[in-house]
């Protein structure tokens, strides 16, 4: 705030799709408003930003009439499109802000978020001045010039980059040029954590799992990347981004925004059948997204992935406006890295112990989400099938280190009769 007792704030422009949602308002003292633009409200054609402002979703007209307000943080649908840990870490450095200054880092990525959502500095004659006749008063005023200073190293867990695929090569992307892949590089904290990740995800695939194209690329091929520290290990894991085609880009959300809920919030703020009900209820196609989202809970606890959080579910919004599941992504074998790890993210039918589950909790599942268990049942059965017969063989010639398949092997001897393998 200046002296004159006027607040001095920034505004970012946010359109999907080339059209106008609304202005994201950033205050000195840490506050921030989003207000929604009165032509995004009275579109019943609009484009969805979120599940909560789809017209057939309960109270849209009532959540879009005022301004949502937070301190420090941004609304968690907004929140949730930033980066976490290490990667964010890098950012706020390289910028010269607080880890914790969203609105300064939302405003610095706003032109490659995930989805389909961009956020534009304003300039100062471009505001609508009814943006601030509620909150006193206030001044626009021009963003400061934040620099990339690439003076600085960090000690990455597992740091994940949007990149462009060109020739076999893969760069950063910088300024327009939209990412189509994203590349994770080696874990310095964890062993192969690339060649983990490729055999659990192919393994998936192999008994009906939705999955983007994906590939192991040596990190010679990895262009302007910055100076983070990796370990001796010659492989990164790449996957196509299903929020991008070609130069367009594709909405998208992930259940942390959809339930409203910040990062921190992702092992604890939900169960399954939540989000199994609002696929049912909400999708394109409710029973295929309710049958294929049963399937990879379930794959889930054969590859045993304890990490299968609100963050790492999605809707996609391939035609603007209708939500479909996404496909699946981040499904790795997590038990190898965990002493002791026996239980998945959030609560299954009264369970979250994998040693534990049986068909019995996937009825319990689809019975608290509504879904009829007879279109679910065949597909549990279907997915055992594949995997008893598949995966034995495939895992011979899969990737994942020696010591890795031993435990992923002994894991699915220790599970209950229903999912031995």
């Amino acid at each position: 705030m200046n002296h004159h007792g006027v607040d001095e704030v920034n505004v970012l422009r946010l359109t999907l799709h080339g059209r106008l949602v609304g202005y994201l308002t950033g205050f000195q003292d840490g506050r921030n408003l989003l207000t929604f633009a009165d032509e995004y409200k009275s579109d019943a054609g609009r484009p969805t930003f979120s599940l909560i402002t789809h017209p057939k979703f309960p109270h849209t007209g009532k959540l879009l009439a005022e301004p949502w307000q937070q301190k420090h943080k941004l609304h968690p649908t907004l929140s949730n499109l930033l980066p976490e840990g290490a990667l964010r870490e890098l950012i706020a450095q390289g910028l010269k802000v607080h880890v914790d200054n969203e609105f300064q880092l939302f405003a610095y990525l706003g032109k490659d978020l995930p989805g389909a959502l961009i956020a534009e500095p304003m300039g100062l004659d471009e505001v609508p001045a009814h943006l601030f006749s509620a909150h006193g008063k206030a001044k626009v005023v021009k963003f400061e010039k934040t620099g990339r200073g690439n003076k600085f190293s960090l000690a990455g867990v597992q740091m994940k980059f949007s990149m462009k695929q060109q020739d076999g090569r893969y760069t950063l992307s910088r300024g327009d040029v939209l990412g189509d892949w994203i590349v994770k590089t080696p874990s310095t904290k964890h062993k192969d954590v690339p060649l983990n990740e490729f055999t659990a995800m192919t393994l998936a695939f192999l008994v009906g799992i939705d999955v983007p194209e994906m590939k192991l690329v040596e990190l010679d091929k990895l262009d302007n990347l910055p100076p983070i520290n990796l370990p001796d290990e010659k492989l990164a894991f790449a996957i196509k981004r299903f929020d991008r085609n070609d130069a367009q880009r594709i909405h998208m959300e992930d259940f942390a925004q959809v339930l409203v809920k910040y990062p921190h919030e992702k092992y604890n703020a939900a169960s399954y059948a939540q989000i199994g009900k609002i696929l049912y209820d909400f999708s394109g196609d409710g029973l295929a997204d309710a049958q294929q989202f049963a399937r990879r809970l379930l794959v889930n606890i054969l590859l045993a992935n304890g990490d299968a959080h609100l963050k790492n579910w999605s809707l996609l919004y391939a035609d603007q406006i209708t939500p479909r599941l996404s496909p699946a992504y981040d499904i790795v074998t997590t038990h190898v890295y965990i002493e002791n790890e026996r239980r998945y993210a959030l609560n299954l039918g009264k369970t979250k112990e994998w040693y534990d589950v049986t068909y019995a909790n996937f009825e319990a599942w689809a019975r608290r989400a509504g879904i009829p268990w007879r279109a679910i049942r065949p597909h549990l059965d279907d997915t055992m099938e594949k995997a008893r017969s598949l995966w034995p063989k495939a895992i011979k010639d899969l990737p994942m280190n020696a010591a890795h398949k031993e435990k992923l092997q002994g894991h699915w001897a220790k599970l209950q009769n229903d999912f031995q393998v």
